[in-house]
């Protein structure tokens, strides 16, 4: 029987090496895609039909990628694992204290795919974390229950809400309080959405979008599961201009371990008023009234649902200073800093109108929040203050846009010109 090495990783009098007891940590990939990272991929083959995720040339290319969790991908000195496991850590600790607007029905915060794997929360004891308790299915949506809240006001107002004194039975409902006349909201339909809520079981209100702080509607994609039920879920086949009444039960809130930053235990439900404010087709563009450009402006065609034509003026000189021109004038409110938006958007070289990105040509409509760095500093600057239903072109100089660098098809110290529709706004995360 041969002696124990004195030391891990010496040889034992045999000359082999040890066996080291090691334990394994199985990070499951919907866990580590939340974490900003993905898995590499072979190279393709020139006969292989996978489609390529599409580059956006509104972001900003020049920044380094930045995980959700705020850390660089890959900094110096730190393993791809030391990289992995870090912002698997910050996700979940993220995850435990986040509100309504990025929770989604299993608890994390805006997940890429739903996980099987249970969250992990803070245990009572010192340093110790435990396994979440598993999340009940969400119940079928219903329009009645035995017992329901009373709501006063109108729609586009503060609801008012009388809770009974008979606790819920555990229906999911969504009832129509007043039916609107807009478009009827499909799944992945982005739709924007105020509402008044309050925690049945405590009687407290829950922070809503109405005469809170700086409030603005919710916005997000109907279905998509990025966020509880409750607001995810309930908004589909009704429509925009519509006041609906909803009960959450758990599972259709924040599930079994509640959300302790809003005082919300795991056993509550809520009740929610929804104002569906606006339903937007992924494909939407803009119409109206055009003001056509000024002379020393690149002419714009309308091309409906196709990509804009933008004819550039000859032998311009770039400019050094952002340009715009507002070609549709939207009757909603202004574009504020920090808020999420959604445009649709193609993109063209100053130079000789060659077009080198359109998201008409995807047929998705694109998100993104203003002043947060994530797209070309002509963009944070040419759209933020701009009204809601507005359609406009921006002429970016190269010290707004791409700089010195090439970026694919656009040359180092490149004029940018875009057409951009401003399809709707509010609170949320970019998708």
């Amino acid at each position: 029987m041969s002696e124990k090495a004195s030391s891990p990783g010496e040889a034992d009098s045999t000359g082999n090496k040890p066996v080291v007891d090691r334990e394994s940590i199985v990070v499951p990939a919907e866990i580590l895609t939340q974490a900003g990272w993905a898995p590499p991929t072979n190279p393709v083959s020139p006969d292989a039909k996978a489609e390529q995720a599409p580059q956006v040339f509104a972001s900003n290319q020049r920044k380094v990628p930045l995980s959700e969790a705020g850390y660089n991908e890959d900094p110096g000195g730190v393993g791809r694992l030391g990289v992995i496991l870090g912002s698997v850590l910050a996700v979940l600790l993220v995850a435990s204290g986040v509100t309504m607007y990025y929770v989604n029905k299993d608890g994390g915060s805006k997940p890429a795919a739903k996980s099987d794997s249970a969250a992990v929360t803070p245990s009572p004891d010192a340093g110790a974390s435990e396994a979440a308790p598993s999340q009940e299915p969400v119940p079928p949506i219903k329009d009645s229950a035995k017992v329901l809240p009373s709501v006063s006001g109108d729609f586009g107002t503060k609801a008012s809400i009388t809770l009974p004194k008979d606790a819920p039975d555990g229906t999911f409902v969504v009832k129509v309080l007043s039916e609107g006349s807009g478009p009827k909201v499909d799944k992945n339909n982005w739709v924007s959405v105020d509402y008044t809520a309050m925690d049945w079981q405590t009687g407290k209100d829950i922070p809503g979008s109405y005469g809170e702080q700086n409030g603005k509607p919710q916005l997000y994609q109907a279905g998509a599961g990025s966020l509880i039920p409750a607001l995810d879920s309930a908004v589909e086949g009704h429509k925009a201009g519509s006041r609906l009444l909803v009960v959450a039960p758990p599972a259709a809130a924040f599930g079994a371990q509640g959300n302790s930053q809003l005082g919300i235990a795991g056993t509550d439900s809520l009740v929610f008023v929804l104002d569906i404010r606006q339903s937007t087709a992924p494909n939407a563009v803009l119409s109206g009234d055009v003001t056509p450009p000024p002379a020393d402006f690149p002419q714009v065609k309308d091309n409906g649902s196709k990509a804009a034509e933008i004819t550039p003026v000859k032998d311009a000189a770039d400019p050094t200073e952002l340009k715009s021109h507002v070609l549709i004038q939207g009757k909603g409110r202004k574009v504020e800093a920090g808020e999420k938006v959604l445009v649709q958007y193609t993109g063209v070289l100053y130079k000789d109108g060659k077009k080198f990105d359109s998201s008409l040509d995807r047929g998705q409509a694109f998100t993104f929040t203003t002043g947060a760095g994530s797209v070309i500093e002509g963009w944070d600057q040419g759209i933020t203050g701009q009204n809601i239903g507005s359609r406009v072109e921006l002429v970016i100089p190269a010290s707004l846009g791409y700089k010195d660098k090439a970026s694919d098809s656009i040359p180092a110290n490149s004029t940018l010109v875009f057409v951009v529709d401003i399809l709707d706004a509010g609170v949320g995360g970019d998708s």
